[in-house]
């Protein structure tokens, strides 16, 4: 009788979890057994490998309080937030920007990221041999397969650089070739060719969002791989990629009320093109933790990844932006809850309102969706690579456009050069607690001057930011451990 691995990254022998699971999770409430494969050959056990893989991105580890915390609370648009005496295990580091290679949020990003990658791999191994299932719908699931791996590996090299590619499901026992395979980190440029490989593969089979029916409009699209393309091109500089790649996102618009996005109403929109779907209500799920977390504390939450002064200075007067993103002590929310000031001194007087829950607001598993790709980034892309290509006039147009949604009239820049800042600081009010602002200012070389100029409470002389270091997360001391020689350290980190 066959049997599926369901294995997570390499030799799981010290942190890594178990190697072979006699089960595929699909969902919290649902194992299925994979003893057999045949018990997969159809159409409805073929989507079972792809779901198994959307479903990673529900987990606490993948897309909650340790990703929280790398990707956001390190920023200028995040504090801690909670109590000082409260670390969150590790977020006090985070936001210092004093974290080393045994951080625990780095590790389990690099770990959970890597569980996806294997899910599929295997998704992409067992798919072809199933021969009872539709052909048209195993291609289109390997394509979804590919452009999920790829988001997951532009997660890898943007938090760790090179990174070793892993393609495909090892063997068991493990080779020498796969392990080496497993341990060996190739370069940043080689993730990136890796990623484009599948990016464009996946777009060449992908249906368009618009040819999904209603109950899977948040599976991947073609519109989703040319999107996240555009944004692997933007971070090489790659500057007419981006533009070409942005020109074949099609039949999406910009939401004309920017706060309804962020709500259960706005899922999956006319400007959403890729989003990772939470379902409060049994037996769906939502992303473990992830409005919980972040929520007003003292009231239905642990009040972490608090939204900066800095960022509430980024809004200009008037930018919608502002209310729809934040939740401040002592206002009304949009459903009519009222947020209770606690005192004059509270540490905590802002929130995270995209990752608020009206049905399900003290839930561990909220309905709270992450927006990952929307069309207004499209748009902001493609008018950072037209300015940096020397055509101004035709980026300022687009610029625009996302400002006018916001409430606000033209901008004034009008050079390369103020166009340029005015593109990046459009880019951090738009796309403020979406998990882009750390690591745009690190691909537009502004993080040094941006932390020394963070200036808080706890940090009143800012924060500092070691370049030739920070650009990039450390490696995992675990994983290194286990690379015996094959890897090494990034810059800056001792082993």
């Amino acid at each position: 009788m066959k049997k599926i691995y369901i294995s997570i990254f390499v030799l799981s022998a010290l942190t890594f979890t178990g190697c072979a699971d006699d089960y595929l999770d699909v969902k919290q409430t649902e194992t299925i057994s994979t003893d057999d494969i045949e018990l997969f050959n159809n159409d409805s056990g073929a989507k079972t490998f792809v779901t198994s893989i959307y479903s990673k991105f529900l987990d606490w580890d993948m897309s909650s309080f340790g990703w929280i915390g790398l990707a956001s609370i390190t920023s200028d648009d995040a504090d801690k937030g909670s109590t000082p005496s409260d670390t969150g295990t590790d977020k006090d580091v985070l936001d210092a920007l004093t974290y080393n290679a045994s951080n625990p949020s780095a590790e389990s990003t690099f770990n959970a990221n890597y569980d996806g990658i294997n899910r599929c791999n295997q998704a992409l191994a067992i798919l072809p041999k199933l021969d009872k299932a539709d052909p048209a719908l195993r291609e289109r699931l390997m394509a979804e397969a590919k452009f999920l791996r790829a988001f997951m590996y532009f997660t890898l090299v943007k938090c760790y650089g090179g990174v070793p590619i892993v393609d495909h499901v090892s063997s068991i026992p493990l080779s020498a070739e796969d392990k080496a395979m497993q341990l060996t980190r190739k370069t940043a440029a080689e993730v990136y060719a890796f990623i484009e490989k599948d990016l464009t593969e996946a777009a060449a089979v992908l249906p368009n969002k618009s040819e999904y029916a209603d109950s899977e409009k948040a599976r991947a699209s073609k519109g989703a791989a040319y999107a996240l393309l555009a944004k692997v091109s933007l971070y090489q500089k790659k500057w007419q990629d981006v533009v070409d790649n942005c020109n074949l996102v099609t039949g999406y618009s910009i939401s004309p009320d920017y706060a309804k996005m962020f709500r259960l109403e706005g899922e999956n929109d006319g400007e959403s093109i890729f989003e990772i779907n939470g379902n409060g209500a049994v037996p769906t799920r939502g992303i473990q933790g992830y409005s919980n977390t972040q929520g007003v504390r003292d009231a239905w939450g642990w009040g972490f990844n608090q939204p900066s002064q800095s960022l509430v200075n980024a809004y200009e007067i008037g930018d919608v932006r502002k209310e729809a993103t934040i939740i401040f002590r002592g206002t009304t929310l949009y459903d009519g809850r009222v947020i209770p000031v606690v005192s004059a001194d509270d540490p905590n007087p802002r929130y995270n309102y995209k990752a608020y829950s009206s049905a399900y607001t003290s839930a561990w598993e909220t309905d709270a969706n992450i927006k990952y790709l929307r069309y207004a980034e499209v748009l902001l892309m493609k008018a950072e690579a037209l300015n940096e290509l020397g055509q101004t006039s035709e980026a300022i147009p687009l610029l625009n456009q996302i400002r006018h949604r916001a409430g606000l009239g033209d901008t004034p820049a009008t050079s390369q050069s103020a166009v340029r800042t005015a593109i990046w600081k459009e880019r951090r009010v738009e796309l403020a607690f979406e998990f882009d602002r750390f690591f745009d200012l690190v691909r537009t070389g502004q993080a040094k001057a941006a932390f020394e100029a963070d200036k808080s409470d706890i940090f009143p002389n800012g924060r500092v930011f070691t370049e030739g270091k920070n650009e990039l997360f450390p490696i995992p001391a675990s994983f290194l451990l286990l690379a015996e020689g094959l890897s090494s350290q990034n810059p800056g980190y001792p082993n």
